[in-house]
């Protein structure tokens, strides 16, 4: 997972030999890799090509995180910095989706509390993260993007755990050769609103969960405070 998310290519067996100190022979890891295949965990895209994640190797792994892990303090110290230039509420929720995109790499889409209005930040982040896909692949997500009802549809359910859906489990057809990870916000325990990243399906899960979840925490304490009108 963490291969091919970095390098965006198929990994085969002998590229995990080499970079991970696993102790065991290529042999032995094609054999593994032939487990998984057979599971359908991974998949293998073309012939004498190494393995990718399948939508439900995705899963899997999504599933097996224990925790969210933490921000750096350097990440933490950024995003409080960032949030606390904001002059009002308006100014707020377009800085944090701009930060959301810049520290994830994706598109990041952000419902004002207690309103169906969304913004929206990071399109072109999906262009970049997409440049083996075609053109014709690309657009239908664009176009769904551009769509305030299909925005607020996506982040409808979000609650104040980190939700992720991934690939087919997107409830709209154009956006199922992405994954979407959410969670909403609030003062007091109270959910007002939500945010989320949609990317790829090979996006960097963990980071992207850890950090979705620690831009809802900041929102919510600036919206708490007398700083943020």
């Amino acid at each position: 997972m963490d291969e091919y998310v970095a390098t965006q290519e198929p990994v085969g067996s002998k590229v995990i030999a080499e970079r991970h100190p696993l102790g065991v022979s290529p042999a032995t890891i094609r054999n593994d890799m032939a487990i998984l295949e057979d599971a359908g965990l991974i998949t293998q895209p073309h012939t004498s090509a190494g393995r990718i994640p399948t939508n439900t190797g995705y899963r899997l792994f999504v599933d097996k995180l224990a925790q969210i892990k933490p921000l750096s303090d350097a990440e933490r110290r950024a995003i409080e910095t960032f949030l606390s230039h904001a002059h009002d509420r308006e100014d707020l929720f377009v800085r944090t989706a701009k930060l959301l995109a810049q520290l994830t790499k994706q598109v990041a889409v952000i419902q004002y509390p207690d309103e169906n209005k969304v913004v929206l930040a990071g399109t072109a982040n999906l262009a970049r993260s997409s440049a083996q896909e075609t053109a014709a692949s690309i657009y239908p997500i664009l176009e769904a993007l551009e769509e305030q009802v299909i925005l607020l549809r996506l982040l409808a359910d979000a609650s104040d755990d980190v939700q992720v859906r991934i690939g087919d489990e997107q409830p709209e057809k154009s956006l199922q050769t992405t994954s979407l990870v959410s969670v909403g916000y609030g003062v007091e325990g109270h959910t007002s609103g939500a945010l989320g990243v949609i990317g790829p399906t090979r996006m960097d899960y963990a980071q992207t969960m850890a950090t979705v979840n620690a831009v809802a925490r900041y929102i919510g304490r600036f919206l708490g405070g007398t700083s943020i009108g």
